[in-house]
């Protein structure tokens, strides 16, 4: 059971796995994807995609899983165990009971740290330098089970959310293969269930969240640029003058880089502003220091460097603002 791209990367891990057979896959309804009348068309989620290509003919698509029709369906498939990776719905006691050896969910962090819907993110933001994934028991609660395995992942000063989850769906099919191999031989080490003391909880995400707000640290904004790329995106707002008709003027920023004040004149200046214009890019004040922008992507426009950004764009240092409205 799952969606995302992580939910398919761990049935490609299982789908290797000659002792295990894929009764049935679940997955979220086919949606509009895209702008125009393209968006009319309905596309299948990673997951219920990449299960048809790999010829996977039981794939249950239901609006709510909870249903009696869906209920019935997943019990004609007689699963010893359900694999929930990523799925987006919660799963209610009776379907919890339906499988011998009980739901297995792989929630992409160390639990109990960072239970919820954006582990991935918020071990960026909090600036970890270790996190993991968790294969679990599942239960009522929100990501509260025992641990059957976790595997571990380093996370470095430039890793982005993007590439950090690709890291991850690939530990966590290999953890969550291990852990199966071990329950169905009866050699799962004791379940260590989790300490409630130590139990944080992430929100999910919203397009909104990536709106910056330069009077925050930079190394507070640093680590959001990478966190929430490519989704959300951290972004911010042209001046005014700079911005193409009918357009908002919003900038994201792909990559940056944290810089001293090195000229004096840069302590007086409002978070915001444009310090100075380097080859590399502009470096734009922040609450304490500063942030040098590599990669940003203006509306309208594709992704490009600093460098290509400012030659097109004459910036003026001290007077210019980046705006967050």
């Amino acid at each position: 059971m799952g969606s995302s791209s992580a939910s398919a990367e761990c049935l490609r891990a299982l789908l290797r796995e000659p002792q295990f057979e894929i009764v049935g896959v679940v997955s979220q309804p086919d949606r509009p994807v895209g702008r125009g009348k393209k968006r009319l068309e309905l596309t299948p989620c990673p997951l219920a995609k990449f299960a048809a290509e790999r010829g996977l003919t039981e794939i249950h698509k239901p609006e709510k899983v909870n249903t009696p029709e869906s209920l019935a369906l997943i019990r004609s498939w007689k699963p010893d165990v359900i694999v929930v990776v990523a799925y987006g719905q919660i799963l209610r006691q009776e379907l919890l009971d339906i499988p011998l050896f009980g739901c297995v969910n792989c929630h992409f962090s160390l639990l109990p740290k960072y239970r919820g819907a954006a582990p991935v993110v918020a071990a960026l933001e909090a600036g970890e330098s270790m996190t993991g994934v968790t294969v679990m028991r599942m239960g009522p609660g929100l990501d509260d089970g025992p641990i059957m395995l976790q595997g571990f992942e380093p996370i470095y000063p430039d890793t982005t959310g993007g590439a950090l989850m690709e890291d991850l769906a690939t530990a966590g099919g290999v953890t969550l293969a291990k852990a199966l191999r071990l329950m169905w031989s009866n050699q799962l080490p004791p379940q260590i269930q989790q300490d409630e003391a130590s139990a944080t909880y992430v929100k999910k995400l919203k397009k909104t969240d990536g709106l910056i707000d330069w009077d925050l640290p930079s190394i507070v904004t640093e680590r959001r640029i990478r966190a929430y790329n490519p989704w959300p995106g951290c972004y911010t707002f042209l001046p005014q003058r700079m911005r193409r008709a009918g357009t908002l003027g919003r900038l994201v920023i792909l990559k940056a880089r944290i810089v001293r004040l090195i000229e004096d004149s840069w302590r007086d200046s409002a978070p915001g502003t444009v310090l100075a214009v380097t080859k590399d890019g502009p470096i734009v004040r922040c609450h304490d220091t500063a942030l040098l922008l590599l990669v940003v992507k203006p509306e309208g426009s594709s992704q490009m460097d600093g460098a290509a950004f400012v030659r097109g764009r004459p910036l003026q240092p001290g007077q210019d603002v980046f705006l967050m409205e």
